[in-house]
């Protein structure tokens, strides 16, 4: 939102209760020469990894806020360990206790902790929403068959009980649905 449209956004991360963070993730918003303020809107944000393709909201949460987005977060094991080395954990605790104990000198603690991964960028990026007033289509799906199963490659909406053998019955699936 800052890079492409200078919108700052406060993502709410300080304590409170619970009812506070449920309808939206996007507590305050500045537009370019103004101050901020509530959005109009109820943002829900989900994330999902590199290779995660659906927007699953639970229950009832997709009643709470007004627009869910799913966003693709580049995060893998990497992250983990740079955000570790970030904080000491291993320079100043598992290391240390390594030399203190005789199994590391200075000089293997320090390769060690040198081929540790630093943080970089995170790769992300907006790759679908929902609006929960949105017209809601009997089956939104699109899909291929194969020679046996049905793949679905894409969906739109809420899935809901007995849609898959809807699916099965229309696309006179023999086999299963992926």
């Amino acid at each position: 939102m800052k890079l492409e449209w200078n919108i700052d956004a406060d993502l709410g991360h300080e304590k409170g209760e619970i009812a506070g963070y449920l309808p939206m993730d996007i507590h305050k918003v500045k537009f370019p020469g103004a101050d901020f303020r509530e959005p109009k809107l109820k943002v829900s944000v989900k994330a999902t990894k590199w290779n995660g393709i659906w927007l699953d909201i639970p229950g009832d949460q997709f009643n709470h806020s007004d627009i869910h987005i799913l966003v693709k977060v580049g995060v893998g094991r990497d992250h983990l360990f740079a955000f570790f080395k970030e904080i000491s954990v291993f320079k100043d605790k598992i290391l240390k206790v390594g030399k203190e104990i005789g199994s590391l000198s200075e000089e293997e603690s320090n390769r060690l902790f040198d081929t540790l991964p630093s943080f970089r960028k995170i790769p992300a990026y907006v790759c679908g929403f929902v609006e929960t007033d949105m017209e809601d289509n009997d089956l939104p799906y699109q899909g291929k068959m194969g020679r046996k199963n049905y793949k679905i490659t894409g969906w739109n909406g809420p899935i809901r009980s007995g849609d898959m053998d809807k699916i099965k019955k229309l696309e006179g699936v023999a086999g299963i649905i992926l």
